[in-house]
């Protein structure tokens, strides 16, 4: 499932993903005093999972920002602003 991340300045940037069988929402910030982006995963009855600032894949290396806690993967390719969940 691929994904287009189009931030707004005025609110947060969401979708829900499934995760190894099951729905999450997640969940993009934006920290003023860390200018930059932070994923945040939560089951749909809102308990947070994780938190993880946003980081970037390079096109020819998988970095899933769900290693740990998830066996599928979530990335982030940043030149192709888009989430891939594979």
């Amino acid at each position: 499932m691929i994904v287009k991340f189009t931030p707004n300045p005025y609110s947060n940037f969401q979708f829900q993903a499934n995760l190894d069988g099951t729905n999450y929402t997640v969940l993009l910030t934006w920290n003023i005093y860390g200018q930059r982006y932070y994923i945040n995963i939560y089951t749909l009855n809102n308990k947070r999972i994780l938190t993880l600032p946003l980081i970037g894949s390079p096109l020819e290396y998988d970095i899933s920002m769900t290693a740990g806690y998830f066996t599928t993967k979530l990335i982030y390719r940043e030149s192709m602003q888009q989430f891939e969940i594979i």
